[in-house]
């Protein structure tokens, strides 16, 4: 593997006490990523794509929300990326588990995803019992089917890495990676996740169904892929995607990229069909995201590809279009297209 040696002089991943150079740190990145993706595209037939988000997402240290509809394979998804991730060996992290499903329902309490305080009358004190948010991959499934106050406190988790019960802060673990499902909002019995929910998802993916022949495909191999599922064993430790995650954020981004991230997310701000354009956040989450893409492209530096290939995951969910506007994938791709061809100009100039 090349790497540019000017790229490296910018940049500071590690203190000067590892026994990694920074080119092995950025290599074994690139191996976690394609060893992931290998993995999973054994089990789950026909969803390049969505395996190549997951995994950015995950190595970018964000969240992914799928919208879809039943039986699509979300869940074999996520429970095969936690069999592939070891757990860590820590005895004060037994309580945290590789893998946790949720299954949101309208009569579901805060408590029942975080946790609850339990009086125990033999100490005559109260001790916590962890909920399922306490693993490293967590499938939110059919999150739009609970209410507002447990969306609210799923929040906190997402955005903070830890839970507060009864005025006590938990730790999660630093590998702590929600993947969330929908229901598209016109099924009955749903609740639309609000704007700040949403934001919190590094990525909304679609995901519609497979074509024709990856549906024979897995008629015909379904045996095959349970076994595979089921049988599968652990390819990278938890402590190689956390050093991943670190080395995804010190991938180089050059200033005219940065500029382009800042240029489209301005003109959200602006056009006439947006009601409510992206925030800081969304174009230091759009940065973050094309970092973590560069890593799965075998790059220690971002590109204009990596921005037009990112920009739709990253920004669709976080913008409130007017009623009436054109389709809203048009119409980013309407926001975005002025600027990364002024930037590809401007790199041929270069």
């Amino acid at each position: 593997m090349l790497y540019s040696l000017n790229v490296f002089s910018k940049l500071n991943l590690f203190s000067d006490n590892t026994c990694m150079s920074k080119a092995e740190l950025f290599e074994q990145a690139i191996s976690v990523s394609e060893r992931l993706r290998t993995s999973l595209s054994k089990v789950i037939r026909g969803r390049d794509e969505t395996i190549r988000l997951v995994i950015a997402a995950l190595l970018a240290d964000g969240h992914v929300l799928i919208e879809d509809y039943p039986g699509s394979g979300k869940t074999t998804l996520a429970k095969t990326l936690g069999r592939l991730i070891s757990k860590g060996t820590e005895k004060e992290n037994e309580h945290i588990l590789a893998f946790r499903r949720v299954q949101f329902t309208p009569d579901m309490l805060p408590g029942d995803v975080l946790g609850v305080n339990i009086f125990d009358a033999k100490s005559n004190a109260f001790h916590f019992v962890h909920g399922p948010v306490f693993a490293h991959i967590v499938l939110a499934d059919e999150i739009n089917r609970t209410g507002p106050k447990v969306q609210a406190a799923f929040l906190e988790c997402m955005a903070e890495k830890q839970v507060t019960i009864d005025n006590f802060t938990h730790p999660l673990d630093p590998l702590f990676f929600v993947l969330g499902t929908q229901n598209p909002i016109d099924v009955a019995g749903t609740y639309p996740l609000p704007l700040v929910q949403l934001d919190r998802f590094l990525f909304q993916i679609p995901m519609p169904y497979v074509n024709r022949d990856t549906e024979i495909e897995i008629l015909e191999t379904h045996e095959d892929i349970v076994r595979e599922s089921v049988g599968i064993e652990p390819i990278a430790s938890r402590e190689e995607v956390l050093r991943a995650q670190q080395s995804v954020k010190q991938v180089y981004v050059s200033q005219e990229l940065r500029t382009t991230i800042v240029n489209i997310v301005q003109a959200t701000r602006e056009s006439s069909l947006i009601r409510f354009g992206a925030s800081t956040r969304a174009a230091l989450m759009l940065q973050q995201a094309i970092r973590s893409i560069a890593i799965g492209n075998n790059r220690d530096y971002a590109t204009e590809d990596d921005l037009k290939f990112a920009a739709p995951f990253v920004l669709l969910h976080r913008l409130q279009f007017f009623r009436g506007a054109v389709n809203p994938i048009e119409a980013l791709e309407q926001i975005v297209s002025p600027h990364l061809e002024r930037l590809i100009t401007h790199s041929l100039r270069a």
